[in-house]
């Protein structure tokens, strides 16, 4: 998140939430409108010798107020007309704007009030419908926002990422970057549904609270069986327990930065080589993937995609030193560490 706002440090801005209900605005857009007519009207009263009637010859203050009703709304029908070069060039340069800023206020009024609810809410249910293997981050503070930050840039398209995020401020800076937001509690069944977790590809939880995010984990876990859940967890003892709650990744940022440092103290290169693993920039990347039908019956060392470090057969974690990775099976799952440009798709030279 420290990124986020880095990024945005050349234009932040003064930030608070209207307190002015709908209502009280449209009153001010009325009043506006009619403070420009009543100008108009006074003008007009005062300079209305200038007006002639071809009625009856006599200007009268109805024949004013009827005048510049008529010619705010539309261009006048006839019957009323200026005659002196004074009369012309008030109807030319401040009638014929109050025309159209009035009908600007109009048009804007109908909008906000009759279109752009409509719109925003059909618009809202078409991308809900459609909804489908994408990605939900519950919490973008740091971890929340680094992650999302992290998806985009290993290509994943910001339409299909779901933030759920309580904080006005951050769902601001989340939605600044494409994705979808909901502003609702991540712990509830129904926010989940909203967010068709049953059809999700994965779920981030990252709600910076250890309870609240074994909370969230065991809703999404209840809800949807078999989708693959990450947790941030920040106490040690708290992992067993997000572990118990569905969780199939759990990550502990502080133990992790404990591993770099531990590493580096048995050689500067090992901490350097965990970092460039875990980077999006590095030159290496950990990948994981389905065993090919080809690869079936031969060992994990034999795989010419990248260097196998490890299978998963049946959910269980096989190390490439093992027995059983000497036969590949269908249905393994292979972690193996690549060239940066090919986990992107790419090709090393």
């Amino acid at each position: 998140m420290d990124r986020l706002k880095a990024s945005a440090s050349g234009r932040l801005r003064l930030r608070r939430e209207s307190t002015t209900s709908p209502w009280v605005s449209l009153f001010w857009r009325v009043m506006l409108a009619f403070g420009l007519i009543g100008i108009a009207v006074a003008v007009h009263w005062f300079d209305r010798a200038g007006l002639k009637d071809g009625h009856d010859g006599v200007i009268s203050f109805s024949d004013v107020l009827y005048f510049t009703m008529i010619t705010v709304a539309t261009v006048g029908y006839g019957d009323i007309v200026p005659v002196t070069d004074q009369a012309r060039m008030f109807d030319t340069f401040v009638v014929t704007p109050i025309r159209l800023f009035v009908w600007l206020i109009f048009v804007g009024t109908a909008y906000d009030f009759l279109l752009k609810g409509a719109f925003e809410k059909w618009r809202m249910r078409m991308i809900q419908k459609n909804l489908h293997g994408h990605t939900i981050v519950t919490g973008f503070g740091t971890s929340g926002g680094e992650a999302v930050a992290e998806l985009i840039r290993r290509g994943t398209d910001p339409a299909a990422i779901l933030v759920i995020e309580r904080d006005a401020v951050q769902l601001e800076a989340a939605a600044a970057m494409g994705v979808n937001v909901i502003d609702a509690d991540a712990t509830r069944n129904v926010t989940l549904e909203a967010a068709k977790v049953d059809t999700a590809g994965a779920i981030i939880v990252s709600a910076g609270r250890d309870d609240t995010s074994i909370l969230i984990v065991l809703t999404a876990r209840r809800l949807a069986p078999d989708l693959p859940i990450s947790v941030v967890i920040r106490n040690a003892d708290n992992e067993p327990l997000a572990r118990q709650a569905g969780a199939d990744t759990v990550i502990n940022p502080a133990s992790f930065a404990g591993l770099l440092l531990a590493g580096s103290t048995h050689g500067p290169h090992i901490s350097d080589y965990i970092a460039d693993l875990a980077a999006t920039n590095g030159l290496v990347a950990l990948r994981e993937r389905p065993v090919m039908a080809e690869e079936v019956g031969k060992p994990l060392a034999s795989i010419a995609t990248g260097l196998g470090v490890r299978v998963y057969r049946g959910g269980k974690p096989i190390g490439f030193w093992e027995v059983a990775v000497a036969r590949l099976m269908a249905g393994d799952m292979i972690v193996e560490i690549v060239p940066q440009l090919a986990a992107d798709g790419g090709e090393r030279s």
